[in-house]
């Protein structure tokens, strides 16, 4: 039978595929509308399959913050281009699963992708997404996700662009400092709130490092040692978030900034996008440092 333009258009309506690819399943199926549906979905996951082994290191990080602020969650969703990253429903879907996040504190990754994506439809956010690669072509990967629900402070966000997120809970102060703060982690990226959160074996590693070099020195014992130690305070002072210059006021410390307002950081957790993944070399950090200083 005559396949019209009339069918291929409400096929295409219906599944986002390509126009050929409507025709030829409306062709293989007879013109039963429903049976070319099932076919393209059929053809549409084996093609998501064979993209599963590509590397997708572009894609999104999104924040959704309960309607209370208590709770707050931000996923990474991978794709292959930055253009299918900006596409309206590359980005639903990133906000869809973040919200998933947000309202019901999935264990992990596989918990979270077996979960249905929306209340109104059954259709798991696994299946879902290999949809979704049928449709744009490229690879689609949930990543990872975090969720944070304040245990005694608030919780602020912070989002550049689409590229890095931030969630801290903070101890006293208000919005707008935590906002800051948030601001200040996702420039300096600290790797720990204090000094007494640095890993015992990430600061054994550095210490030894810095004795090494201070011995080449040739000085006494006694030299290096103090040497050592000024190099180590350094050092914290770089890593630690109440020990960095604060972005927005380089002569004031982000502890100094904290003890202004009588506050203090229980938790947070910053999340770049593609970190881990091999890729062209981008420095998100210092494109937000730059940002936020001019603020």
């Amino acid at each position: 039978m005559a396949i019209t333009a009339a069918q291929v258009k409400e096929l295409r309506e219906r599944t986002g595929s390509g126009m050929m690819e409507c025709k030829k399943a409306l062709v293989e199926t007879g013109g039963d509308m429903e049976a070319a549906i099932e076919e393209l979905r059929k053809t549409g996951l084996a093609k998501a399959d064979k993209k599963a082994g590509r590397v997708a290191a572009e894609g999104l990080i999104m924040i959704e913050v309960g309607s209370d602020g208590g709770t707050a969650a931000a996923v990474e969703v991978n794709c292959e281009t930055d253009f299918v990253a900006k596409k309206d429903d590359f980005r639903q879907f990133a906000r869809q699963i973040a919200l998933r996040v947000l309202n019901d504190d999935p264990a992990d990754i596989d918990a979270l992708l077996a979960m249905p994506l929306t209340d109104d439809d059954p259709a798991s956010i696994g299946d879902v997404c290999k949809s979704l690669v049928a449709k744009i072509g490229e690879k689609i990967e949930v990543r990872r996700f975090v969720r944070m629900e304040a245990a005694d402070g608030l919780l602020a966000s912070y989002l550049h662009g689409a590229r890095i997120g931030v969630l801290v809970e903070v101890q006293g102060g208000d919005e707008a400092l935590g906002k800051d703060i948030a601001m200040h982690i996702a420039a300096s990226k600290p790797t720990s709130i204090s000094e007494k959160d640095v890993p015992a074996e990430l600061l054994d590693k550095e210490r030894e490092i810095l004795s090494a070099q201070a011995a080449q020195s040739g000085k006494p014992a006694d030299i290096v040692d103090k040497m050592v130690q000024g190099r180590i305070r350094k050092f914290l002072s770089e890593i630690t978030l109440v020990g960095q210059p604060f972005v927005k006021d380089p002569d004031l410390t982000v502890g100094k900034l904290l003890d202004k307002s009588g506050a203090r950081v229980l938790s947070y957790q910053r999340m770049e996008l593609g970190e881990g993944i091999e890729k062209k070399s981008e420095n998100f950090a210092d494109e937000v440092m730059a940002q936020v200083q001019g603020s």
